[in-house]
């Protein structure tokens, strides 16, 4: 298993200097333009806007293609049955109880680009922003909430830990398997039934992992005086500059252009 969103790549290129409050907003706006677009001319320029940010970042694309592994399976389902189930349009296939029809083609096809861009616009982020600069830039944005009771830095520390052990739990799962797959277990033969059962020596350790290591983190903040965010002081503080003015600049633009094409 590959699974990217949450890992780190270390670098110095612009993209990994922008605040993480301006790449968090750059993101949601992204998300925003991918669900407004409607055509594939709108979908061309954010998938070239984001092959752009990729080269500018200098991430290595085998980390983008590994992310895009995981989400195969549910690409080609959205796809068959966007593609199966929308009766409306011209027809252009039809055998027996499938019926295929122009809008149910772009319908489905547009589905599965708009998966596409979700997963590497948030691998972007997490790939380009450590876990650190992560939840202080979410804790930053939340913070104006915490007048009315709301636990921004709680809520932060929260996403920011579990999107860090997402690879760790997808490596642990792969492990797990391969050990399983070693003593005789059979994870790809028989019918869903048969594969859900040969799951449970899968899920049952892979819990038993899950909990000890949110125990021993818990002891390890503890360990370290850990009481929330009330009088903690960081190292570095977050200040924007003219690079993340150009950055949302750039982003909010393409996103504009999206929505009128």
């Amino acid at each position: 298993m590959q699974m990217t969103i949450g890992q780190y790549f270390p670098g110095d290129s612009p993209l990994h200097r922008m605040d993480p409050r301006a790449k968090i907003l750059c993101t949601i706006a992204l998300i925003a333009g991918v669900f407004i677009a409607q055509n594939l001319w709108a979908y061309a320029l954010l998938f070239a806007f984001a092959f752009g940010v990729i080269a500018v970042s200098r991430i290595d694309a085998r980390f983008i293609v590994k992310g895009l592994k995981p989400i195969l399976f549910i690409m080609a389902f959205t796809f068959v049955i966007n593609m199966f189930f929308t009766a409306d349009g011209v027809e252009l296939f039809s055998w027996r109880f499938i019926h295929i029809t122009d809008k149910g083609l772009k319908s489905a096809t547009l589905m599965a680009l708009r998966l596409v861009l979700l997963v590497m616009t948030t691998q972007l982020l997490t790939l380009s922003t450590s876990s650190i600069a992560l939840t202080d830039g979410i804790e930053a944005l939340l913070k104006p909430l915490s007048k009315v009771g709301f636990p921004a830095h709680e809520l932060a520390m929260m996403m920011s830990i579990a999107m860090r052990f997402i690879p760790t739990l997808m490596e642990e799962t792969d492990k797990i398997m391969k050990a399983q797959m070693a003593r005789g277990a059979e994870f790809e033969s028989g019918n869903l039934i048969q594969r859900a059962k040969a799951m449970l020596p899968l899920l049952v350790p892979l819990f038993v992992s899950a909990f000890r290591r949110a125990d021993e983190l818990a002891l390890a903040m503890e360990a370290r005086c850990y009481r929330g965010g009330q009088g903690r002081t960081r190292m570095k503080q977050l200040k924007y500059s003219r690079l993340d003015a150009i950055g949302a600049a750039i982003t909010l633009a393409v996103v504009v252009a999206a929505a009128i094409i």
